[in-house]
């Protein structure tokens, strides 16, 4: 299925309900090579709610994929928060712009999950 924007610089795909079934099916559409990341990580965080007879792992799960995938949904967004991935891995420590590609991946996930918190 290919995804279509609606307008320049708009979302990929309209954001997704916060389940697991919608979740899969909206990273199969902007991230399908991290599909089999997230159903590892959906079996640990139910064996984990059920060792701990607690939701939190649940829905601790739910919210990091919905972040992962509002930041897939925007291209611009995705793209800041590779290059920046690519320059912390590359870097070294000591080098300050490592510590500003740090800053910029910590900015890309709080700038989705105040997006989501709007929703």
């Amino acid at each position: 299925m290919s995804a279509q924007h609606t307008e320049p610089g708009g979302p990929l795909i309209p954001r997704p309900e916060r389940t697991p079934a919608a979740l899969r099916v909206a990273l199969a559409q902007v991230a399908p090579h991290r599909l089999a990341e997230m159903e590892q990580q959906k079996d640990e965080a139910i064996a984990l709610a059920a060792r701990t007879d607690s939701l939190g792992p649940i829905v601790q799960f739910l919210e990091a994929w919905a972040i992962v995938i509002e930041i897939a949904r925007f291209p611009a967004l995705a793209s800041r928060l590779h290059s920046a991935e690519y320059a912390a891995q590359i870097l070294d420590r000591d080098d300050p712009a490592w510590r500003t590609a740090m800053e910029e991946i910590r900015t890309v996930y709080l700038t989705a999950r105040e997006s989501l918190a709007h929703e």
